[in-house]
């Protein structure tokens, strides 16, 4: 009987882990960082959640499973759903048709959904020598960009000098690929060397990485085929930083 019984208190915890990455992987793209930033946890704990090894697999208890559910504003008891007594998922109780046990349907955050901060997806039109830009919309896989809005309260950020950009291009890979949103924050435009940046490169907006360098700035690609994607000497009127990128939401793992 005790047998028994430490089997099914293992396949509990394995279940757990089951349903907080699919979790992750239906509402939030499978990135564990935006879901730590909701119920603003560390990545570290979030990995002993899910670790087989760590405890022996049991740190996903009951407690936590409870104060997860709370923070992320799921519903009690959402992390043990689908469990029989006998410890295994039951194919009848509360899996939505087609769905294998443990995974549930995306929930779309709404515009009005306070989880979720939206900022406006855009284009960028810059001139040569001159401060200030205009935006007009992205219609590149719809026009606001989500993130969360605790994360928003937590850096101080805002949503006013927010915007977000569709990364273009090869020079900053493996860093950002073409097709990653990134956020940009207008209002910080202090230049920090290692930092990334958009800038008005002699009338184009480049994503470019800013270098400290003999006493100079630099704009850099993360591209190894520095041939390609040589850098840059900013300068004057021929760089002119709009705001600096602060977060990416990427599909690339």
């Amino acid at each position: 009987m005790l047998k028994v019984r430490d089997n099914i208190r293992m396949n509990m915890y394995q279940h757990r882990r089951a349903r907080l990455l699919a979790l992750i992987d239906s509402a939030y793209g499978g990135e564990r960082v935006r879901f730590c930033d909701k119920i603003s946890m560390s990545e570290s704990r979030l990995a002993q959640l899910l670790s087989t090894t760590y405890r022996d697999g049991t740190a996903f208890t009951e407690k936590t499973a409870r104060k997860v559910e709370a923070a992320a504003g799921l519903p009690p008891l959402y992390f043990d759903q689908d469990v029989t007594a006998s410890g295994t998922a039951s194919p009848g109780d509360a899996v939505p048709p087609g769905l294998p046990p443990g995974f549930v349907r995306v929930h779309a955050a709404g515009p009005d959904d306070p989880s979720m901060t939206q900022i406006m997806k855009v284009k960028l039109r810059v001139q040569a020598g001159i401060t200030g830009f205009q935006v007009e919309p992205e219609h590149y896989d719809g026009e606001t960009q989500g993130v969360p809005t605790k994360w928003v309260e937590r850096e101080g950020l805002h949503k006013e000098a927010l915007l977000a950009l569709v990364v273009r291009g090869e020079s900053m890979e493996p860093g950002l690929y073409e097709g990653d949103t990134i956020v940009v924050n207008t209002a910080d435009k202090q230049l920090v060397s290692g930092a990334v940046f958009v800038v008005n490169y002699e009338g184009e907006a480049v994503v470019k990485r800013m270098l400290r360098d003999a006493g100079q700035w630099w704009l850099v690609s993360d591209n190894s085929d520095q041939k390609k994607y040589h850098r840059q000497l900013c300068k004057g009127a021929i760089c002119i930083v709009i705001g600096r990128v602060i977060r990416k939401e990427s599909t690339h793992i």
